[in-house]
Formats: structure tokens, sequence, C-alpha cells
């Protein structure tokens, strides 16, 4: 034990008193989340908002006298004309000169009185955010106007009822379940990336390796040491910027579906959060111990790595296609997958301790056999000094 310590003590000193390996692998990476978010969130928020008191401008040809009440003075600026020259109009409606026009039939009161078909042209443009209002607005006015000439019957026409029972924390699951899980595995394998390959395939380039292995520790408590420590730091990086999410969240989400209380989950549910973010720092850790200690550089082992990384990023992609039907438990065999599936189901609010503790166990199962391999692996001269 005395010896893991010892291990684990270098690690914190070598990662510690490099200030730049700090800043960049605990404090920026939460920073420019945080920021990043933020202003992705506000930019957002600011390209599909519009003023309240904005009106759009219309410009109507042969306005029936049925209509005209129907575009009010709050909502819109009617412009009465005599005809449009189509050719030009895209090009008027991009200057913001108007935001639709509307052509009317000249016979259309006629053709309501008598209950008879009649076109009516909308012209807008869809990527302006006030041209695309004013067309949603306008359509849904007449299809009111169209459905009150039959009145056969009316869906949720009581304006004063909530029709939506969805709830923020039926948002809050629906939107996070579905982008936390990448995010936290790129987070996690991120922060891991960061430092175990220059713990193990950077002593072995700079030949601080030989040195090590020379000494009366046990090789298994080299690789435990290496891989405790090294799995402490990348927790640490993992929730700075889980933290920076986190925080960066209610700001992006607002900017996304507007305002929502983003206070919805308990300790229980970050409680969870973390226990399987250690179960899977762990993991991570371990195989990337693996896989540095058989590069020859630290280049080397990043490009091993990579494709890793990949591959567990596309997992928590998964949870974006996924039907919400409970998993049979031996899917919480599955490294990575396990976690990913895991985060999902605690930010959708289905938590449950089986596939919690199935996972960390199986996960930490994992660890170790990697682990026993990194030992084996310090053992062998063939792999530790090749050139």
């Amino acid at each position: 034990m005395r010896n893991i310590w010892t291990i684990m003590k270098k690690e914190f000193d070598r990662f510690f008193k490099d200030k730049r390996m700090v800043l960049s692998t605990l404090l920026l990476p939460g920073l420019m989340i945080y920021l990043v978010y933020s202003i992705m969130g506000s930019a957002m928020g600011s390209q599909f908002a519009t003023d309240e008191e904005y009106a759009y401008k219309v410009e109507v040809v042969n306005m029936p006298s049925s209509m005209e009440a129907m575009f009010t003075e709050e909502l819109f600026d009617i412009t009465e004309v005599s005809s449009v020259n189509e050719d030009t109009l895209s090009e008027r409606i991009s200057d913001r000169d108007v935001d639709a026009v509307v052509i009317f039939e000249e016979n259309f009161d006629d053709a309501i009185s008598n209950i008879s078909s009649t076109d009516i042209e909308v012209y807008y443009n869809s990527t302006i955010t006030e041209s695309s209002e004013a067309y949603g607005m306008i359509t849904s006015m007449l299809d009111s106007v169209e459905t009150s000439i039959v009145d056969v019957f009316r869906v949720n026409s009581d304006t004063e009822k909530q029709y939506d029972l969805s709830t923020d924390e039926d948002m809050a699951a629906f939107l996070l379940a579905m982008i936390m899980p990448m995010l936290l595995v790129s987070f996690l394998f991120s922060g891991s990336m960061a430092v175990a390959p220059e713990s193990i395939a950077g002593e072995k380039e700079r030949g601080t390796m030989a040195t090590l292995l020379v000494t009366p520790i046990k090789r298994s408590h080299i690789a435990i040491g290496k891989i405790v420590s090294l799995s402490v730091i990348a927790l640490l990086s993992g929730v700075s910027s889980f933290m920076g999410i986190l925080l960066a969240l209610p700001a992006y989400m607002e900017g996304v579906v507007g305002d929502m209380d983003m206070q919805v989950y308990g300790a229980k549910e970050y409680i969870a959060v973390l226990v399987v973010i250690l179960a899977t720092v762990l993991l991570i850790i371990s195989l990337i111990s693996v896989i540095s200690a058989y590069a020859k550089s630290v280049k080397e082992a990043s490009s091993f790595i990579s494709p890793i990384m990949i591959v567990s990023m596309l997992l928590g992609i998964t949870t974006m296609f996924g039907t919400g039907s409970v998993q049979p438990i031996w899917i919480y065999l599955i490294p990575m997958y396990n976690s990913v599936q895991c985060f999902s189901a605690i930010f959708s609010f289905e938590l449950s301790m089986t596939p919690i503790i199935v996972t960390f166990l199986s996960n930490l199962v994992y660890a170790v056999i990697l682990g026993f391999i990194l030992a084996k692996m310090f053992d062998s001269e063939k792999i530790m000094f090749k050139k």
C-alpha cells in the first residue's frame, strides 16, 4: 500500500507542479465549455427571437372585405396593392422591404359564399425569421377561416386551456437524455487522453520508465498506483467539464426552447451520475494505460487511442435514436455502452439501482483485468524497452 501511494504521489507531483498542464486539463475545459454553450444559447435565442411589438410587413393583392378584420394593425403592417412583380419578390423579401405577400383571387368573397374552392398564394422566405413567422401566422389564420366555414368540429378551441401536458421535467429529460451521454463520454475520454499517454508512453520515450522499473516496487503496485492517480486527475477533468455544461445549460436551453426551469434534477440523480462517471473513468484510464504501455511514444499512443474515442462517441450518439424501451440487464455488461445507457436513464428520470450497480461492478472488473495486463506488460522487457 505504501508503494502504491509513492507511485500516486509521484504522478500527482508531476501533474500539479506543471501549471500549464493543470490549466489546460482542469480549468480550461470547464471554462471553455461554459463560454461556448452560453454564447451559442444567446446567439440562437437572438437569432430566433423577434420584437414583441414588431408589426409584420405584409402586402396584400385583392384584399377581400371578409379578410380585413383578420389582418389587425397590432400584428401586421398591411399595404394593399393592385399587383406585384413576382420576379422581384425574392429580392424584396431578402432585403426586408416586406415580410410576406398574400395574393387573393378577385372573386374570393363570392367563392367563399358559395363554398367553392379558391386559391390563395403566400410568398415568404423560410430562412428569415420575421418572414417565416409572418407566413406561419397568416396560414394559421386562413386555416381558422376555412374551418369556420364548415364548422363541423373544432380541436383545442379553448385558448384558456393548456393542452400540451409536458412539464419542464419532461422537456429536460427529452433533451438532456439525448445530448448528455455523448458529451460526458467525450469529456471523460478527452481528460483521460490528456494525462495517461504522457504518464506511461511519455516516460518510456524519456527513459524514466526504465529507472522506475528497476526499483524494488512490484510491477502490480506501479500499475495500480498509475491507474488510480491518473483516474483521479481524469475524474477532476471530467467533473470540470461537467460543471461547465451544467452552468451553461440554462442559457443554452433558453436559446433552443425558450424559458425552461432546469432545476429539475436532485441529489439522487447527481450522485448516480458521479458513480457512473467514476466507473467509466477507471475503465478508460486502464484501457489507455495498456495502449500507452504498448506504444513507443506519446504520438503513437494517441494514434492508437483516437479510433477508440471515436467509437465511444458514436455509442454516445445512439441515445439520440433510442426507443425508450427498457434495456435487458446484459446490456450493462458491455463496456462504455453500459455507461452511455446509464447516463441516458438517469437524465430521463428512469433511475434504477440495478443497472448502475451492474455497470459499476462490470467496469470495475474490466479495469482490474486491464490493470493486471498492464502489470504483466511492465514485466516484459520486449514491450517496455522496444525501440
